[in-house]
């Protein structure tokens, strides 16, 4: 483990009423650098551009597999989201200087918005429910703003709330930039409103963001994992991977032997 123990509980009451968390050194100085070095391979096998946008990558190196079920962040998602859960994307961003805010096919920005399916989740009184949580690896020095940073608004999730415009350039009432330095960590709802600033700075924006979902939600990476992440898979990583029972049923209604992760719930009292 590569950073002290959580208080979940506390978390969990934060995360409820922010809709997100930013943790301060989860990984470490070596983790951070061997997983820059795995993005740069992945970054050699794609064509050159402003902005990536890698979808399913932890399927592109092991480095990035490892954090699937980090020992940190994995009990805390548990007990925000539940014990019946599975990895629901693996998505790499490397969103590099763009001062003229020139737009790519690989979004080089991205207007404020809630995470979800077209045209959305259930919407009842106003509000979309917390369906999964993205885990984001800051991977680059992202501590001060405008350097391609997520933008939140706290709170927004509990909110019916729909901006008057959907601009990214354009400051929203309450807005924040998200900032950290390599190793921090950045988790939040999907139905959080937040937006991809552009990059203005001379820095190079990199993020792994890793999302849970029910595990009976179709993942958005894919309909069955790579064999070579099952491969020797333990329990709990053949849970995050969708592999529970042959009997889809048991998706919606599983035993308990089947989602090991439930063993990381805390009690709540």
């Amino acid at each position: 483990m590569e950073t002290t123990s959580l208080n979940i509980l506390e978390l969990k009451n934060q995360f409820d009423e922010q809709g997100y968390l930013i943790i301060p050194d989860v990984l470490s100085e070596d983790k951070v650098t061997r997983l820059n070095a795995a993005i740069d391979e992945v970054l050699a096998e794609e064509q050159e551009t402003l902005s990536h946008n890698i979808y399913n990558s932890v399927s592109r190196h092991a480095e990035i597999a490892s954090l699937i079920d980090h020992a940190t962040i994995l009990p805390l998602i548990v007990n925000l989201l539940g014990h019946n859960i599975q990895l629901h994307i693996s998505h790499l961003t490397v969103r590099k200087p763009n001062p003229n805010d020139v737009k790519t096919a690989t979004h080089s920005f991205i207007d404020w918005h809630q995470d979800g399916p077209h045209p959305q989740f259930p919407v009842i009184a106003g509000l979309t429910a917390t369906y999964y949580i993205k885990v984001c690896y800051i991977l680059s020095d992202m501590s001060q703003p405008n350097r391609g940073n997520t933008k939140v608004i706290p709170g927004s999730h509990k909110q019916p709330y729909n901006p008057n415009h959907k601009d990214v350039s354009q400051q929203l009432d309450g807005e924040i930039q998200v900032c950290g330095k390599p190793g921090d960590v950045f988790i939040f709802a999907q139905n959080l409103w937040h937006a991809g600033s552009t990059n203005h700075s001379e820095f190079t924006r990199r993020q792994l963001f890793l999302g849970y979902s029910p595990i009976w939600m179709r993942p958005i990476d894919y309909h069955q994992a790579d064999e070579g992440l099952l491969k020797d898979a333990d329990p709990i990583r053949r849970q995050l991977l969708g592999q529970i029972s042959d009997n889809k049923f048991k998706y919606y209604v599983p035993e308990d032997s089947m989602v090991p992760l439930k063993s990381m719930l805390i009690s709540h009292s």
